[in-house]
């Protein structure tokens, strides 16, 4: 049924119109403290986006958030593979082709309900049906929610079984992309009370997302390899003796290729065994299926690219869960687990690399041409298009147990302990079709094939490469992490509250596998890289990357009145440490080499916020002031002259100094309306590096746009025969940022603005509404990278124009 008391846009702490008449604004309850609290009695600086918000602004998947919540920004390329951060505390672009076994944790927790989902590289891409809410707690939340909470923590909370009453809804929608195709999106849900104390609720949607991005003819030789221009190793040579031949991609142009399509379901049962105790089980199906890139190359024409082997990706995960509730004598107790396996088979065009890799003539070309004699280079390149076959498999289990005692007393506390196991198979397959060729050098025959992986080190894949694979990454990864925290609230008096929370954290992460190459093994016909074990490379005192310690926060409250909260905050954050492959790589110039083992980086943050309901509850005004430290900051480093594998290390210290704030305001001089809006203001500097030769102090953080806003304004009104009818507005905006601290892998993203509207009709079991996005069709830069030494784009959709029907039964 639609509800009048429709929560206000873009991002608030979620106000509603609950009467047209007389408009007032109500909290939205949260669990951002593990426990039920409304979103203004907490000292936490927090966004939650209200179900009615979610739909009201159209908000399917990750993407969509980012345009409505200022100090929220990503990286990464597309469905399936973003990553979240929140006030500019970000180093480095994540790279799909390492998405797992080498790809940093990431420094913003990712929760679906109550488990933790946050995967190294890029995190679970969670449609949005049927939520309850999005809950954004900004700054360290780590002393609660564990690793990776170092920066904030993003949590979709679902709705639950109801035993109340039957229901159900259908979501139906269309759209229109200019210079794209149409899109199309089916979602239902039913809630099926089955007995006085169980409850069934299901959900599933599909959505398929038209293209707008165009691959387009292009042609590519090995002459353009990073080896043979001006600073590569043979950038001085002759090479009119050479024949390179024309990588052409005719067989993969294609207009709007980059599709997306997300299909779903979702179980979950609740069983009130008695008046104390309930179990709440769930369990999710999601499949990811997308074709083409999600960036655009800024040196072609708009929203063009040009890819020369197929980029496809199908991510698949299942999720299981279980929470029991129950309260012994005056405790609460909960304990709660969930199991969650992913798959994502990419294929992912890699012609790019010719443009940094020094090395790849030496595997396409004739011998003469990487290492000429006393004539000079002659001889044949072939076509230089490359890829990758990429198999990530993980596996992940939680488990946390915590008592909270009687929340209503002078003194609360919520104490817990909570374990994790995560494994992670990557087999990555770098295929250089050239390669298969036998060359001659010193007047001898070599070649690349056939190749074997190293017995006793793989995971995966066992025996002979496929042809023309130059490079393997056959790895499993293993995360163990244990905690145990708690948190004691201490009410002083009447108005002040203090909040004293710690964490302890004990972290494992180890590797096992094989990274090897070809070189040079023609003939082969056994295990030809054993030296590439990884079991071996990480013995001794690099055996594990392991680290413990512990965090804490220190908070003080003071609620002078009913309609007021003020709050200091001193809290810390950690990320785990990890390996590197390439660990004991040197640069050329001896002054670099890379760590085998890389610690932890952390966080201290000092916070002063506010909550203040005025003019008699008709106007909300939330903010805070924020000051951030960051020691051993982690970056992940792509540079061919040291290793041809992504390495990691703790490169530098950095500050970030911000304001944030949000403001909704329901005028009781026009009934019906509501406007909100939201800013983040942030200075970001490094201020200390440890590799200047990547890492510049004084240089800013990535992602971290000086100013970001956003403005939202609804109005409601009455029809006749008891309907609504409503229009609404937004307009975000967002500063220019850098994509990377690493210089040479960093490129600037342009500032921009979007605008978009809607338009619709409610009655008491339907809704339909007109909407577009993106209405002055701006090519607004979310992402992108430069780690290949060529730009990439990542943009929002074209103007789109569509059609939303929701039918309540």
């Amino acid at each position: 049924m639609f509800k009048k008391n429709a929560m206000c846009g873009a991002i608030l702490a979620a106000s509603s119109v609950t009467n047209i008449a007389h408009a007032q604004l109500e909290e939205v309850i949260v669990t951002a403290t593990k426990k039920s609290a409304s979103t203004q009695d907490i000292p936490i600086a927090i966004t939650a986006l209200g179900q009615d918000s979610l739909e009201q602004l159209g908000i399917k998947d990750f993407s969509d958030y980012l345009i409505h919540l200022p100090g929220v920004t990503a990286g990464g390329g597309g469905p399936g593979v973003n990553t979240i951060y929140i006030r500019g505390v970000a180093s480095t672009t994540p790279n799909t082709t390492t998405s797992g076994v080498a790809g940093l944790a990431p420094n913003v927790a990712f929760y679906l309900d109550e488990q933790p989902l946050t995967q190294p590289g890029r995190n679970l891409d969670v449609y949005a049906a049927d939520l309850n809410r999005v809950e954004v707690l900004k700054g360290p939340q780590g002393t609660l929610f564990g690793a990776s909470s170092q920066a904030g923590t993003v949590r979709l909370i679902t709705n639950k079984p109801d035993p109340s009453g039957f229901a159900g809804n259908v979501k139906v929608g269309a759209a229109y992309t200019k210079e794209g195709d149409p899109s199309y999106n089916l979602e239902g849900m039913v809630n099926v009370p089955i007995s006085d104390n169980f409850t069934l609720r299901a959900v599933g949607y599909t959505d398929k997302q038209g293209g707008y991005i165009d691959n387009v003819a292009g042609t590519l030789t090995t002459r353009e390899s990073a080896r043979f221009q001006p600073g590569g190793f043979q950038g001085s040579e002759d090479f009119s003796n050479v024949s390179f031949l024309s990588a052409e991609n005719g067989r993969e142009t294609k207009e709007n290729f980059n599709e997306a399509s997300y299909t779903g379901a979702r179980l979950s049962g609740l069983w009130d065994i008695n008046d104390d105790w309930s179990l709440l089980v769930g369990a999710a199906k999601q499949n990811i299926d997308t074709d083409g890139v999600f960036f655009q190359d800024p040196e072609l024409d708009d929203l063009e690219i040009a890819r020369y082997e197929r980029d496809e990706l199908d991510d698949d995960f299942e999720n299981y869960n279980w929470t029991v509730n129950g309260r012994l004598g005056t405790l609460d107790v909960i304990y709660t687990g969930a199991y969650t396996e992913r798959e994502a088979q990419s294929n992912i065009d890699y012609t790019d690399y010719l443009f940094v890799g020094q090395y790849i003539p030496y595997y396409i070309c004739d011998a003469s041409v990487s290492y000429p004699g006393d004539a000079g280079p002659g001889g044949t390149c072939q076509a230089p298009n490359l890829f990758v076959k990429s198999a990530v498999d993980t596996e992940v289990q939680t488990h946390e147990f915590r008592i909270s005692t009687d929340q209503s007393g002078r003194v609360r506390a919520i104490v817990g302990a909570f374990y994790s196991d995560m494994e992670i198979l990557e087999d990555n397959q770098f295929t250089y079709p050239g390669s298969t060729q036998v060359v001659a050098f010193d007047g001898e025959s070599i070649g690349f094939g056939p190749n074997f992986s190293a017995e006793g080190a793989t995971v995966q894949d066992r025996g002979q490469w496929d042809p023309g694979v130059i490079f393997r990454n056959d790895v499993k990864r293993t995360d163990e992490q244990k905690g145990v925290f708690g948190e004691l609230n201490f009410d002083l008096t009447d108005q002040f509250t203090a909040t004293l929370g710690a964490r302890w954290y004990d972290i494992e992460v180890d590797l096992l596998g094989s990274a090897s190459g070809s070189f040079g093994n023609l003939g082969a016909d056994e295990d030809n890289n054993a030296g590439n074990n990884l079991d071996e490379i990480f013995s001794g005192e690099n055996d594990k990357a392991e680290t413990d310690g512990v965090i804490g926060k220190v908070s003080l409250t003071w609620t002078p009145t009913a309609d007021s909260l003020y709050y200091v905050t001193w809290s810390e954050g950690y990320r785990p440490g990890f390996l590197n492959r390439p660990g004991g790589s040197v640069s050329q110039d001896g002054s670099y080499t890379v760590p085998f083992a890389m610690d932890t980086d952390n966080v201290t943050n000092y916070e002063l916020g506010w909550k203040l309901d005025l003019l008699d509850a008709s106007l909300r005004f939330n903010g805070d002031i924020f000051f951030v430290e960051i020691e051993d900051m982690q970056i992940g480093i792509f540079d061919p002259s040291i290793t041809n594998l992504f390495f990691s290390d703790n490169a530098a210290d950095a500050e970030v100094t911000g304001i944030e704030g949000d403001i909704t305001w329901a005028p009781r001089s026009v009934p019906g309306l509501i406007l909100s809006g939201g800013f983040s203001i942030l200075d970001t500097e490094i201020t200390e590096s440890f590799v200047s030769s990547f890492v510049k102090e004084g240089d800013e953080l990535a992602f971290a746009p000086e100013l970001q806003a956003t403005l939202n304004a609804r109005y409601e009104w009455d029809l006749s025969g008891g309907n609504l009818g409503h229009v609404m507005s937004y307009v975000s905006y967002s500063d220019e940022v850098n994509t990377d601290i690493v210089a040479d892998n960093s490129i600037t993203l342009d500032s921009w603005y979007l605008w978009g509207a809607s338009a619709g009709v409610s009655a008491a079991d339907w809704t339909a509404e007109l909407y577009a996005e993106n209405l002055t069709d701006e090519r607004a830069e979310i992402s992108g990278n430069a780690i290949f030494n060529r730009a990439r784009v990542t943009v929002t959709r074209p103007r789109t124009l569509g059609l939303r029907f929701t039918y309540d039964f």
